[in-house]
């Protein structure tokens, strides 16, 4: 009987000492694959069970610190598909300044400009005036601002001044644009300009609100029916965001 047990016990152990060996040699194999997977390698889903990532995308932020400039709008658009320049369907493209039909009508972009933050998002937007020539007797100036949507001009909002009124002055404080221009009262005739008109707006969306303007009477009518910024020169100077009118040489 005891011979017959020795042969079983010996059998058994062999079989058991295999197996040790086999699982051994398995988990020498599983950790030498974890320590040949690169730095920053995803583990396969048979080595460890990682939910899914979701990825979202991340918008571009505003470059609040851009300030356009106003020489930027001399080759810059005018109108929009919001707000319609004049009648125009489509919005115009400037080049140096300048635009015009086969019809011989032109659009100037005039000299007096001004920098500043128009919509209290920390950038520098844009005003500026323009003006249609029609090819007859009127000259149309309108006020217009431009946002300034990561560091580039976007028409925003206008405001007609009327026909034969130049304008002398534009300035930004406060978030407000301030525009100095010359017109008449209601019943004088188109050729007097007898009221200098400083009127003040707010950007509110797409329009250009006015909140006030004074008048005064103006003595000598200077000559000229504006100035346009023809000059290759940058309009604005970098200690004042003002620019008056210059006198036109006859």
């Amino acid at each position: 009987m005891r011979r017959k047990l020795v042969p079983v016990v010996a059998l058994s152990m062999a079989c058991l000492l295999a197996l040790t060996t086999a699982c051994s040699t398995g988990n020498r194999k599983k950790r030498n694959r974890s320590a040949d997977r690169p730095a920053g390698t995803a583990a396969k889903r048979d080595d460890v069970d990682a939910a899914p990532a979701t990825t979202r995308a991340t918008p571009t932020p505003r470059r609040t610190g851009d300030q356009l400039t106003c020489l930027e709008l001399r080759n810059t658009r005018i109108g929009s598909s919001r707000v319609r320049y004049r009648g125009y369907a489509a919005p115009i493209r400037l080049a140096a300044g300048r635009w015009s039909d086969r019809n011989g009508t032109t659009v100037e972009l005039q000299r007096p400009c001004a920098i500043g933050d128009l919509d209290g998002d920390g950038a520098g937007d844009a005003v500026g005036v323009v003006m249609l020539d029609g090819g007859g007797t009127g000259r149309f100036f309108t006020l217009a601002a431009w946002r300034n949507v990561r560091g580039e001009p976007d028409y925003q909002a206008q405001v007609d001044l009327g026909d034969r009124t130049p304008v002398e002055s534009v300035s930004v404080s406060g978030g407000r644009a301030t525009v100095v221009y010359l017109t008449r009262p209601a019943d004088g005739p188109a050729a007097e300009l007898s009221i200098r008109r400083t009127a003040v707006y707010q950007l509110r969306g797409t329009t250009l609100a006015k909140l006030s303007h004074t008048d005064a009477r103006v003595t000598a009518t200077p000559p000229g029916d504006g100035d346009t910024a023809d000059s290759g020169t940058e309009p604005d100077s970098p200690d004042s965001r003002t620019r008056t009118r210059r006198p036109r040489s006859r």
